[in-house]
């Protein structure tokens, strides 16, 4: 961290140490009884200084796909190519409930067909990210 650990700080900072200390949690790091012990340090820490020592013998985030753990900064997340609309997070919960609308509303024959519509619009939704993040490592590269 670039901040003196006697600086201040507030709820925003504790919740996003509590997802960073939940995300180890989750990726086997801790067992329970830490997790418990860390948490109500975390709820308690007044100062920076204080939540770096939570974090003090556990690893950065390695994992790019994920919104980077920084407790003093907000950064945005590597799924939205820097910036703008995740528009796999937009589109899939419509896909799902025009599926479901389409399946009770319709006096279609097969209506199972309409649940199809779920996966091809994830595997499209993937497809194009992968492309727009190519074309984006390329301009980078030049």
């Amino acid at each position: 961290m670039s901040e003196p650990p006697e600086i201040r700080i507030g709820t925003v900072d504790r919740e996003k140490a509590l997802e960073a200390l939940s995300q180890h949690f989750s990726e086997g790091r801790l067992t329970v009884p830490e997790f418990d012990e860390r948490s109500a340090s975390i709820a308690s820490a007044m100062t920076r200084g204080e939540l770096d020592k939570v974090f003090v013998d556990l690893p950065a985030a390695a994992d790019t796909s994920r919104k980077p753990v920084q407790l003093g900064k907000s950064e945005v997340s590597a799924d939205t190519g820097g910036g703008g609309v995740d528009w796999a997070a937009v589109v899939m919960p419509l896909v799902i409930f025009g599926s479901l609308a389409l399946f009770f509303l319709t006096d279609f024959d097969q209506k199972w067909l309409f649940f199809l519509l779920i996966p091809l619009a994830g595997a499209l939704l993937s497809a194009g990210g992968q492309s727009t993040k190519k074309k984006k490592k390329k301009k980078k590269d030049r």
